[in-house]
């Protein structure tokens, strides 16, 4: 059995998947951040706060050490920060917004890869949170650019 902080910073068990469980944590924070888009226009930036501020506080308590493959809520916050670069949860804007973010946070180039060095819940946070946060500005600057596109 889960404790509760090892239940939070494994994505509610999404990163317990046997396979690849930073894209199964991711895949999940798409679906859900998705419904979040469509409930109210506070619940995805309210929930990105949350994943944040719950994050740090659950990879202290269960006493995380390094960046295990199970800890995916990193990617919950990452995830929804990408989403919040869309004006609407269409499809074509839900793939990109997925692509980018599993991109960057594997590749983890340039201030990525600088915050994924730091030590702790920070540098676990961290990188995923700043993936989301590029991915957010593209798809922000896509939408301004070819309007309807990512609808």
């Amino acid at each position: 059995m889960l404790s509760f902080p090892r239940l939070i910073a494994s994505g509610l068990g999404t990163g317990l998947a046997p396979v690849a469980p930073g894209t199964v944590g991711s895949a999940a924070a798409l679906v859900a951040g998705a419904l979040l888009m469509t409930a109210s226009p506070f619940a995805l930036p309210v929930a990105c706060l949350l994943a944040v501020i719950g994050g740090l506080w659950a990879i202290g308590a269960a006493r995380v050490e390094g960046d295990p493959g199970w800890v995916v809520i990193d990617e919950f916050a990452g995830q929804w920060v990408a989403l919040l670069g869309l004006a609407r949860p269409g499809l074509a804007g839900l793939a990109a917004a997925f692509v980018l973010f599993r991109v960057l946070d594997i590749a983890k180039p340039g201030p990525v890869g600088w915050a994924d060095r730091q030590k702790g819940a920070a540098g676990i946070m961290g990188d995923d949170v700043i993936a989301g946060a590029i991915v957010a500005g593209i798809l922000w600057a896509v939408r301004g650019r070819f309007p309807g596109v990512l609808d």
